[in-house]
């Protein structure tokens, strides 16, 4: 069974939620606000639904924290609903974000993606050096999942590391936007996807990239998208 933890500090919508997701055979584990979530964080959550606005400790707040805790998904559930709303959140570390009032169908239809897709990350066994793909001192593992950076392990969260194997797998080609959102997420782009894509391709750089000034790895085709040379 797989174990979730709802952060909302309204009852309504915890309980809402809770019934809704037990219907679908997970367990639920519910925090009252940003800080007890943190806590309640271990190896055992497979995914934790954030809202922003809550006592203590704030959705953005406690994303960050669980993000140095887990690589489990994190989506976030919200009223907040602007661009910059939504640009923070994937700063902060999450995989995917859904407004309120949301639908039923939508919400399980995004939980049952995120659990699928990290499962199919996280499950499959280590091989050797001839499943990885080596640039320039870094290795990406098609098989078992992991990067390093010279010899050094580099920990990203399923969404970054699938946009580095993309890129790693295509050396040279170009992927707009709407290309690595389409083949990361896996679901219809829309205009708003851009930011979604470029926190990401951000975030990933400033765990691989020595100098931001001088990009080794990904490189920016201005008008065109990104591409690993």
């Amino acid at each position: 069974m797989r174990n979730i933890l709802i952060a909302d500090d309204n009852d309504e919508i915890r309980d809402i939620v809770r019934i809704l997701l037990e219907s679908e055979g997970y367990n639920v584990i519910e925090s009252v606000d940003g800080e007890d979530a943190v806590n309640k964080v271990d190896g055992n959550i497979d995914l934790i639904i954030l809202d922003i606005m809550m006592p203590v400790k704030s959705g953005f707040k406690a994303c960050v924290e669980i993000r140095e805790k887990t690589t489990a998904p994190i989506l976030f559930l919200t009223a907040k609903s602007q661009d910059s709303d939504k640009c923070m959140a994937f700063s902060a570390g999450c995989d995917d974000y859904l407004s309120k009032p949301f639908s039923y169908t939508e919400l399980i239809s995004r939980v049952k993606a995120l659990l699928r897709r990290y499962y199919v990350y996280k499950g499959k066994e280590k091989t050797d050096e001839c499943d990885s793909i080596n640039i320039n001192g870094l290795k990406v593992s098609e098989i078992s999942n992991e990067v390093s950076l010279y010899g050094n392990e580099i920990i990203l969260t399923e969404i970054e590391y699938n946009i580095l194997l993309l890129l790693s797998k295509n050396r040279k080609k170009i992927f707009s936007t709407q290309n690595i959102y389409e083949s990361v997420w896996k679901e219809p782009y829309f205009y708003s996807c851009n930011n979604t894509v470029m926190v990401h391709i951000r975030n990933l750089r400033s765990k691989i990239e020595d100098n931001p000034d001088n990009l080794k790895y990904i490189k920016t085709v201005w008008g065109k998208g990104y591409r690993i040379e």
